[in-house]
């Protein structure tokens, strides 16, 4: 076998070119498709249509309706504020339609040339003897909805992450970031951490190469646990992008509403929903390294009366790397559906399969301080073996029940079963000749489930002229994990050893029927009772109190020769948050936080005693403030985040391998954040992050010498981002963006590091109208000056092992059509 090329997986024999055909073709049969749409102008506002729009805020269904028309609606936000449309039903014009959905609204409209459609004041008929004014067209910023496909805004004003309730942003006295659909689309971000980049104080240093999405947030290892999907926990995955509506970064512990939490904070991926309003959308992206990546998003109402609708997304992705021998294949689907009888109920259901094939990679190892001074397209392992393969089954439910404009109840509920096999050949120390690794083995079978639901009941009040926007909620969470597998160390005798500066490969041969040696079983499983009330106390002084019982249960055991006997840990209790946000004008609020918060369950002691939960303090204050007339939204958060009950070493006994809950660790910082438009053409996101992030008290690593004083691994002291787009005409966009982290220990004994970096990205893209459809051209090349970096150190495996390098110079292209 060739060096350079990889190996075919089993189940993903086609060809990427026989991909990259098929993925063409459709996408030209769906052009030739939408032939019959390239009618006249003339043509299209006098032929008679059929629509079923139905009401409300009087943007919105202009927007529906200009949608469905082929048009693009823009009108000053101001023009149609407060108003309201009974919607439209039957058989119109395009000119007839736009008349009966303004009538009485005292506005009319204008269509330009290029299919814009513009609102402007209606003038009063002259009397007799008066001269009438000349009409004035008003044009202003395109008015979406945080839901419409063609929404382009980098800022959205509201989120619900962090208090579970539509909250807007300057409102919220606490860190929370946005990162919108149109963000994901121009940096054509394929992966969950190249959205997550954009926010501060966020690192993902993936595990186990790319088979699971983890994060730092705030220093602080959040792991794939606290991942989230639309508000509801999930197990270790590695998620996919195609899908989302916009992803929720909240900063600080999440343990008030979401239970159990690294304290660092949570990720939320907003799932795309099913549209009552027809949209088709497919791509064909292609790029460096034989990348081949097809996606599909197809949504619309199946009945007239609009009761219920559905949506449908899929991917496929074939791809090398820069990595020698390394590749992925996914195949992504998701189907979905919305009931929605009456404006009081809505019942959303759906199901995603997601099947990954990957080469198992762990980077490069240490030698001294640094990374080896090797390509870093170097693998360590074995091309013939090295496998990891994962395949997930999710399902969720979720209804909504709305008792009147301020009260509401909520269920949601998500299964998701995930299979994993792994087999690698993993490094396990470097011999004193700095070149030489001993390596291991792992092969197995990991089986987990996780089931999630919460319950909600939401509403507003006024009492004595005091607001309140109450929650009152209950949640429960179960996570079962079982795992079967081979673990060798350099010892066994078919192990070899592989050098690192010149590596040959294939000459280790493993057994076919090596017997198991590693029964690992877990159960976790809480309930856990929530309430919070935001208060209005004047027009700009808001209070929130939110506070969570919890009672959890941990059950674990570890066999070397079948299924283990569990040991049970339990934990009780209660989390309180209190924020303040003041507001003296609309522009500006300034906002404080702390929070008490329950971490992870820390199992038992030497003993068998159950050790104490970890625990985390939170102290937060800033200043929130809108630009351009709230076009843009900044935000600067100071915090000082302790974590207590950190597992460390219990020197009294002789198991070095005992621990004892008695180590502290502590995060304090500062976060800019900023995101939206300087002007309706130039738009912006980008951070910035001091983090001091350190271990404060610890007894030794397993033997070693204390830790405290250390930094913890991947947290760069300063890290910062900014990107840019802007639209030179109405059909070119440009865009650049420059990614900055400081120099980061790579383990938590800091005796080797990762180099700080500059990473500076650009694309561009041109759009153009066929009939009713837009088809997109994009271009993204990443890393432009082609610079050496290494994007983080694996933690959780060997502690001087697993340095990733960040890919070379990489160019991504795509071809988008919707309609």
């Amino acid at each position: 076998m060739s060096p350079t090329k990889r190996r075919c997986r089993p189940g993903f024999q086609s060809s990427r070119l026989q991909q990259a055909v098929k993925g063409m073709l459709l996408l030209s049969a769906l052009t030739v498709s939408a032939a019959p749409y390239a009618e006249s102008d003339a043509d299209t506002l006098s032929v008679k249509h059929s629509y079923h729009i139905g009401g409300g805020s009087l943007s919105q269904v202009l927007s529906q309706f200009a949608t469905a028309s082929g048009l693009l609606f823009v009108a000053e936000a101001r023009l149609t504020e407060g108003k309201t449309s009974a919607g439209l039903d039957g058989d119109y014009t395009v000119e007839e339609g736009f008349r009966k959905l303004l009538a009485g609204s005292g506005l009319t409209h204008a269509i330009a040339s290029d299919k814009t459609v513009t609102l402007k004041i209606a003038q009063p008929q002259p009397q007799s003897g008066t001269t009438a004014m000349p009409a004035v067209t008003v044009v202003g910023k395109a008015v979406y909805d945080s839901t419409d496909p063609y929404n382009e805004d980098y800022r959205l004003p509201n989120a619900n992450t962090a208090t579970k309730t539509d909250t807007p942003l300057m409102e919220t006295p606490t860190s929370i970031q946005v990162v919108p659909r149109a963000v994901l689309d121009d940096q054509q971000a394929i992966r969950l951490d190249e959205a997550t980049k954009n926010v501060s104080g966020v690192q993902a240093p993936r595990q186990l190469g790319v088979l699971f999405d983890n994060f730092m947030i705030r220093g602080f290892t959040t792991p794939s646990f606290n991942v989230y999907r639309d508000g509801l926990r999930l197990g270790q995955q590695s998620f996919e992008t195609s899908s989302l509506e916009q992803i929720e970064i909240f900063k600080g512990p999440p343990s008030t509403l979401f239970g159990r939490s690294a304290p660092g904070g949570l990720v939320n991926m907003v799932t795309k929903k099913p549209l009552f309003t027809p949209y088709y959308s497919i791509s064909q992206q292609f790029g460096s390294y034989d990348l081949y990546r097809t996606t599909l998003d197809a949504t619309g109402a199946l009945d007239d009366d609009k009761t219920l609708a559905y949506r449908m997304n899929f991917s496929y992705m074939d791809a090398n790397s820069f990595r020698d021998f390394v590749g992925r294949d996914r195949v992504f689907v998701a189907p979905q559906l919305t009931w929605k009888p009456s404006d009081a109920f809505e019942i959303n259901a759906g199901y995603e399969y997601k099947k990954d094939n990957i080469t198992g990679d762990r980077g490069i190892p240490a030698v001294g301080d640094r990374p080896a001074n090797v390509p870093i397209s170097r693998f360590i392992g074995e091309p013939n073996f090295s496998l990891q393969a994962a395949e997930s089954h999710l399902a969720h439910l979720d209804w909504t029940y709305r008792f009147n404009d301020d009260w509401k109840l909520q269920q949601r509920f998500v299964a998701n079963i995930l299979d994993t096999f792994n087999q690698n050949i993993v490094p396990r120390s470097l011999q004193v000749d700095n070149r030489t690794v001993n390596r291991g083995l792992f092969s197995g079978l990991t089986q987990r489930a996780t089931y999630a639901q919460d319950f909600n009941l939401n509403g507003k009040f006024k009492t004595l002229g005091i607001g309140h926007n109450v929650l009152l909620g209950l949640d429960y969470y179960r996570f079962d994990e079982s795992r079967e597998a081979t673990i060798l160390g350099p010892t066994a005798p078919f192990m070899t050893t592989i050098d690192i500066y010149n590596p040959v490969y294939g000459s280790l041969q493993v057994p076919g029927n090596l017997a198991k040696n590693n029964f690992v079983a877990q159960n976790q499983e809480w309930y856990g009772l929530y309430f919070q009330d935001q208060i209005d106390l004047t027009d700009d002084l808001h209070f929130l109190f939110s506070g969570r019982h919890d009672w959890a249960t941990t059950r674990s055991g570890v066999s070397s020769t079948a299924a283990p006997t569990l040991n049970e840990a339990t934990a009780e209790k209660f989390s309180p948050r209190l924020g303040l946000t003041y507001q003296p004008v609309k522009w500006l609020s300034f906002f404080a936080n702390w929070t008490e918060a329950l971490g992870a369950t820390n199992g038992r002691s030497s003993t068998g005693q159950p050790l104490p939960s970890e625990l985390a303090e939170q102290f937060e204050g800033g200043v929130k403030t809108e630009f351009f007339d709230g076009r843009l939204i900044a935000s600067l958060a100071a915090y000082e985040l302790t974590k207590n009950n950190v597992l460390t070493d219990d020197t009294s006994t002789v198991d070095p391998f005992d621990q004892i809950a008695i180590g502290q660790s502590r995060s304090h910082g500062l976060e800019f954040d900023f995101s939206g438009e300087l002007t309706e053409k130039w738009k912006v996101i980008g951070s910035y992050a001091y983090t001091d992030v350190r271990i404060l008290k610890d007894s030794g690593q397993f033997g070693s010498a204390p830790l405290a004083g250390n930094r913890l691994p991947n947290a760069p002291e300063h890290s910062a981002s900014l990107w840019t787009s802007y639209d030179l005409t109405d059909g070119f966009k440009i865009g650049t963006g420059a990614y900055i982290a400081g120099k980061r220990q790579a383990n938590t004994a800091n005796n080797w590091q990762l180099p700080g970096y500059v990473r500076w990205d650009a694309m561009a893209a041109y759009q153009w109208h066929i009939g009713k459809s837009r088809m997109t051209a994009q271009v993204n090349v990443n890393n432009i000056l082609d610079k050496r970096y290494y994007a983080y150190a694996d933690e959780f495996g060997h502690p001087r092992f697993d340095a990733m390098p960040g890919e070379p110079i990489t160019v991504l292209g795509s071809l988008k059509l919707e309609y």
